[in-house]
């Protein structure tokens, strides 16, 4: 790598970062699926383990580089710390491990009782490993590097957001070329309350934990629980429409708790308000 490449990453670490995890997941998203979704040819779940893989590289491997690059060893030995910092009180353990999975419980069985048996929650085995995977290798980017610089130059709740919102955006790539042949019209929707407004109040979650903390084990163990949990718990077999219509509430019912910390935490998220 040039001088002046290095240079230019290091003036612009929060962009290079968000460039490198978006091109290594979406270029390998299409290399592993593309050629089958141009022909029109079906995406199968075993397409879609597939595509795991780069989804997983690319906010790690950009993590653990721009880490490297931008802050040295000592951010790698900072960032190591903090993967590893575990002695931390039970209830944020219980926050970050139960509260996706209650969360997810209460809006399907509200549903399943109010709506229609359809939204009876599943069960899948294989979203314990899939949760543990995305949790483990992602925030390694997410909060390990991208959140501590963003909060630095925005503070720590328009940080929040503004990642959520990245991090929805980045599943673009998987998501469509995934989803859309099976969801047609409700595509844009789907992704809209399934990732945009779910994952933005999911991350603000994260961010909160991790600001009490100051520790990515958590923040993997949350990112974990939820991904893992929605596999887990979601329905079998629900129409388009009722697939958007339960992720829509499933926002709603998710920015209402973010809200409730907010206005409890304040806008650093770290302290309640009031306390001394």
């Amino acid at each position: 790598m040039t001088s002046r490449l290095k240079a230019v990453i290091r003036q612009f670490p929060i962009l290079a970062y968000f460039v490198l995890a978006y091109s290594i997941s979406w270029i390998g998203c299409l290399v592993t699926v593309g050629p089958k979704f141009i022909r029109g040819e079906p995406i199968q779940f075993a397409d879609a383990l597939m595509m795991f893989i780069p989804m997983l590289a690319g906010p790690s491997i950009a993590g653990i580089a721009m880490t490297s690059l931008v802050d040295g060893r000592s951010g790698l030995r900072n960032l190591l710390s903090r993967m590893t910092t575990w002695r931390i009180g039970a209830r944020w353990y219980v926050i970050a491990v139960l509260a996706p999975p209650v969360l997810i419980l209460s809006v399907l069985l509200a549903l399943w009782a109010m709506v229609s048996p359809a939204f009876a929650p599943g069960f899948v085995a294989m979203g314990f490993l899939v949760g543990l995977l995305a949790g483990f290798f992602e925030e390694i980017g997410w909060t390990g590097y991208a959140f501590p610089k963003m909060e630095l130059k925005l503070g720590v709740l328009a940080a929040a957001v503004y990642l959520g919102l990245l991090h929805s955006t980045w599943h673009v790539a998987a998501d469509y070329l995934g989803s859309s042949s099976a969801l047609g019209a409700h595509w844009l929707p789907h992704f809209f309350a399934f990732m945009t407004a779910s994952m933005t109040a999911m991350r603000l979650l994260i961010v909160w934990v991790y600001c009490n903390t100051r520790s990515v084990f958590l923040a993997q163990l949350m990112h974990g629980s939820s991904t893992g949990f929605l596999f887990i718990l979601g329905p079998a077999d629900l129409s388009p429409a009722d697939d958007t219509l339960w992720y829509a509430i499933y926002a709603v019912v998710l920015w209402v708790v973010a809200a409730i910390v907010v206005a409890t935490y304040g806008k650093n998220l770290s302290k309640p308000v009031g306390s001394l």
